[in-house]
């Protein structure tokens, strides 16, 4: 068996169930790059993209062999739409850099009011949307699964435009995500979204902190509508 096949059949027994090792794999690379997006650096968004390809395969077991008795085809999703938003992450991250030497590829801030009102319009929208879709497709728990694939674009895509609040959005995710992982049998996922939890209000704090100290250099604004903006 090369290295290859080992990935995609090798298992280990975790409290009595068999877990697929890339599951692991996979979300390793997810916490990677969770780290590496703390610092702004823009590796952050391939490394990503490796651990999305595991674990689409891990989520999708009506196509490759896996030992849970669940389909989460909203988990499944979202890897490849995590996929193609890292692209674009990637590409405004690295023509930040380039446009800005010497300085990480990109500057935290808060998103404006405009800003803040279409992600929580896209969170309603988005889950009201992806819910008849993932009942249809069969996913088990197809209300959560809805939101945690909403949640996670919109998490992904604020955190390619540098906006603090993309941390909070990833904690409701993972405060969904852990008890259905729980209850699918996808233990080191589950794992993972508790790591996630505790990390992301680390970076939470961190991305405030960085805008707050950035703020003085910004020029001031010439009107009460761009100060509330």
């Amino acid at each position: 068996m090369g290295p290859l096949g080992w990935l995609l059949d090798a298992q280990v027994q975790v409290a009595g169930s068999p877990v697929l090792v890339r599951e692991i794999v996979g979300n390793v690379f997810g916490l990677v790059s969770a780290l590496l997006g703390l610092r702004r650096v823009v590796w952050a968004w391939p490394v990503g993209m490796i651990g999305n390809a595991l674990l689409f395969t891990v989520f999708l077991g009506g196509v490759f062999a896996t030992p849970q008795e669940h389909d989460l085809y909203g988990q499944a999703g979202r890897q490849v739409f995590f996929f193609a938003v890292s692209v674009y992450g990637w590409w405004r991250w690295r023509r930040n850099r380039l446009a800005d030497a010497g300085h990480a590829a990109v500057r935290p801030r808060w998103a404006t009011g405009r800003e803040r009102l279409a992600m929580l319009l896209a969170a309603a929208v988005g889950t009201a949307a992806a819910y008849p879709v993932l009942a249809a497709l069969g996913s088990w728990g197809p209300l959560p699964d809805a939101w945690i694939l909403t949640g996670s674009l919109l998490a992904t895509y604020g955190m390619a435009r540098g906006w603090v609040e993309f941390w909070l959005v990833w904690i409701a995710v993972d405060a969904v995500g852990v008890p259905l992982l729980l209850r699918g049998g996808f233990y080191p996922s589950a794992a993972m979204y508790l790591v996630y939890g505790a990390f992301c209000a680390w970076g939470f704090a961190a991305w405030w902190r960085t805008s707050r100290a950035a703020r003085p250099a910004t020029a001031i604004p010439s009107t009460y509508t761009e100060a509330v903006a």
